[in-house]
């Protein structure tokens, strides 16, 4: 990157999420965020309350995975894992924005709670929402590993790598034999 001046100009933005997985509904809001900011921070919420069934880490992977192809069409786009407050984490990325994805008016009361909460913590960072795109707005992370926990088809709502890594893990928990393959294919 340029001289520290350069940076400073640059419009950072943050996606936070969980990402447990990374679904097409989360990749939509990724690609549209990555043109609207001139850096992309897709932040990984460690977020241990919410039981997630993948670690951290191996979220971090899959959205590295996920995110590729952004890269390859020169998006700057960074996956970082984060356990702090967001409005610091944002501060420490450089941060001016934090984009938030919007699926349906259910959404929103929480979206707007938090918002209105990080505006008040600093009110230099702005959060935008954009909303899902008309074939995702019903696409939940939460909804997806439920599907595949009951081996039914989740190929409409994540990738093939994706999909395999919830087979697996699935898998693993009925104590069945799974080969770790979204780990080893990143």
């Amino acid at each position: 990157m340029g001289s520290e001046a350069e940076t400073a100009k640059l419009r950072v933005g943050v996606y936070p999420g969980t990402f447990d997985p990374i679904t097409m509904g989360h990749m939509d809001i990724i690609r549209r965020a990555a043109a609207l900011v001139d850096r992309l921070v897709v932040a990984v919420a460690g977020n241990e309350a919410k039981s997630p069934l993948f670690s951290a880490e191996e979220r971090v992977v899959m959205v590295e995975a996920e995110i590729a192809p952004l890269r390859a069409e020169g998006r700057e786009v960074e996956v970082r894992a984060f356990d702090n407050l967001l409005i610091h984490f944002a501060r420490q990325s450089g941060a001016t924005v934090l984009i938030r994805g919007l699926r349906a008016v259910s959404d929103f009361e929480y979206e707007f709670q938090m918002a209105t909460m990080n505006a008040r913590l600093d009110p230099d960072i702005e959060t935008v929402f954009l909303s899902a795109s008309e074939n995702q707005q019903l696409v939940a992370s939460r909804l997806v590993k439920e599907i595949a926990r009951l081996d039914g088809d989740v190929s409409g709502f994540v990738s093939p790598r994706v999909a395999e890594a919830l087979m697996d893990r699935f898998a693993k928990l009925r104590g069945e034999e799974a080969p770790e393959r979204h780990l080893r294919e990143v």
